[in-house]
């Protein structure tokens, strides 16, 4: 639990620090660590950033979804239950204003991960998805070992989950949405369920695609 509360500080962080930012780049959080190797005769120091790790589920048509999949993709990560009778409704709700923003964009995607994949199968995950209106490859409801989705979610994304037979439902979890760039770089967090903070996500999605976009110019 000592964990998860770590990880609760450190979005919280994440969170404080984005009200400040500057509105036209992102600050890359995780850990990193500087790498010096010689071009050219030369000394030359890169920062080499922390990123998201290889993952495999599978998402409501069946199909198996990697790591590979979101290769110079903008992606939003999130993680919930369909049986969740508190937080997911409005964190559901407050996506869909992501998903029709961006659900034409070639380049941004949605991964919600389901924290109960005792329950929630693939045929589950259609039905929630046809019920949000949701069709296409834009927004994936992603399926998969429980133990592989909750380190994931925890040591990667730092967003708390946890089976508690006491708690509504019989789980506990974060709603944040997390906001990773095409180099698998965490580069926000916004509570799903607060309107104002998805709408900041959805204007950072626009930051990313601006800053891909003046990379590819240079």
């Amino acid at each position: 639990m000592r964990n998860l509360t770590i990880g609760f500080l450190l979005i919280a962080a994440f969170s404080t620090c984005k009200s400040n930012d500057s509105k036209t780049s992102l600050p890359i959080y995780g850990t990193r660590q500087a790498v010096t190797k010689i071009v050219d005769g030369k000394s030359v120091t890169d920062t080499i950033y922390q990123t998201i790790p290889k993952f495999k589920f599978v998402n409501q048509y069946g199909d198996s979804i990697s790591n590979k999949d979101l290769d110079g993709k903008i992606y939003v990560a999130d993680f919930f239950f369909t049986t969740c009778p508190s937080i997911c409704p409005q964190m559901a709700r407050n996506m869909l204003k992501v998903y029709g923003t961006y659900k034409n964009s070639a380049d941004v995607r949605i991964l919600s991960h389901s924290i109960d994949p005792k329950h929630d199968s693939v045929p589950v995950l259609k039905k929630y998805a046809d019920k949000l209106g949701v069709s296409g490859n834009t927004w994936w409801f992603l399926q998969g070992k429980k133990e592989d989705v909750y380190s994931i979610a925890e040591k990667n994304y730092l967003v708390a989950v946890k089976q508690d037979s006491s708690a509504a439902g019989g789980y506990v979890h974060q709603g944040y949405f997390v906001l990773v760039d095409q180099q698998k770089r965490v580069r926000g967090a916004y509570d799903g369920t607060e309107p104002k903070q998805v709408d900041q996500l959805i204007a950072d999605i626009k930051t990313l695609q601006a800053e891909a976009s003046s990379k590819t110019a240079q």
